[in-house]
């Protein structure tokens, strides 16, 4: 019942990449999996859960340059571009847009299965929207 789902977008904020982790599983936890599947891009852009300096390496050695807050935790300040991190929000947009439909919103299915391909049929819809 307890999922996590991680995305990964377009400049547009359209949808792309899925995969979910168990909810308990944190964010960086999570990302280690996404290295080896990332699109050709120039800026990574998330938010403070995904901040890790062995995240940051990995994307930066693949050519990508991160736009990761720091999290409190986080021993020293770490640079990003606060402009360029204003563009998150279409991400935080393209995950609401996927509450409009009322089976994922409210998790209706059980099976993870289900519900993944239920996200994934949501995501080609708004894909084309």
């Amino acid at each position: 019942m307890n999922t996590r789902l991680h995305a990964i977008s377009d400049a547009d904020g359209r949808p792309l990449s899925f995969f979910t982790t168990a909810g308990q599983v944190s964010d960086y936890t999570g990302a280690a999996i996404l290295p080896e599947d990332l699109p050709k891009a120039q800026w990574w852009l998330s938010d403070c859960g995904y901040d890790a300096d062995w995240f940051r390496d990995a994307l930066e050695a693949r050519g990508i340059q991160p736009c990761i807050p720091g999290h409190e935790s986080h021993n020293k300040s770490v640079r990003y571009e606060k402009r360029r991190d204003r563009r998150r929000s279409r991400v935080k947009i393209m995950f609401d847009r996927r509450k409009d439909w009322r089976r994922i919103a409210t998790h209706y299915d059980r099976c993870p299965t289900v519900f993944f391909s239920a996200i994934i049929l949501a995501a080609s819809v708004v894909f084309w929207l």
